[in-house]
């Protein structure tokens, strides 16, 4: 039976290869949102969360025209989760509300939110259909951090280490897809998984 409308979350950890996915999803005609891309959004100046946050860490995060400087913001809450959890308690209701919006406005019949604290912020359960999960082995994500990134290998697997578990992500997850292989064999599992939501073709 035809769909109207499916709205997917799609997470996984970081290097897995999230982006490249969504990539896909949008050249087969989904609605992509880009939740870290908005959560920057948000703490500009005259976003949703900026004052709250700029209040919070106070001035030395701020450069001289008054932005948020995000590399001294990472140094402050990466390195503490309990600062962590003071942060995204500020950016992630902004960031749902801004999501909440954009999907009122999406007039595709499938629409991907993308966000790596998915599951972590509740969206998963109040926004999507469908939970989709990104997977990849711990080398090559060392690997990509590394080149994409230019981090250190301590730097990487510390990154890797603060998230949750890959298994806990997969856990909740409609569907897998398995990116430790080539992109062909990645955009293979994710056609498999597009043509099973079966939407109405004329509304794509």
């Amino acid at each position: 039976m035809f769909k109207l409308r499916t709205v997917i979350g799609l997470t996984g950890n970081i290097g897995t290869g999230k982006s490249t996915v969504l990539g896909i999803l949008y050249q087969f005609g989904a609605c992509t949102i880009d939740a870290d891309m908005i959560a920057h959004q948000v703490i500009q100046p005259g976003g949703r969360a900026y004052d709250a946050v700029a209040t919070t860490f106070g001035g030395e995060i701020l450069d001289k025209g008054g932005a948020i400087d995000r590399t001294k913001l990472g140094q402050i809450v990466f390195d503490n989760p309990d600062r962590l959890q003071v942060l995204e308690r500020i950016v992630h209701p902004a960031v749902f509300e801004q999501i909440s919006s954009e999907l009122a406005e999406a007039t595709e019949a499938v629409i991907v939110i993308e966000a790596i604290k998915l599951l972590e912020a509740g969206m998963s359960i109040t926004l999507c259909d469908q939970v989709w999960v990104v997977t990849t082995n711990e080398e090559q994500q060392v690997q990509r951090l590394m080149e994409s990134r230019n981090m250190s290998r301590d730097a990487a697997e510390a990154r890797m280490m603060s998230q949750s578990p890959q298994a806990f992500k997969i856990s909740q997850a409609d569907v897998v897809l398995d990116n430790s292989g080539n992109l062909d064999a990645l955009t293979a599992q994710v056609k498999i998984a597009w043509d099973a939501l079966e939407i109405e073709p004329q509304l794509i």
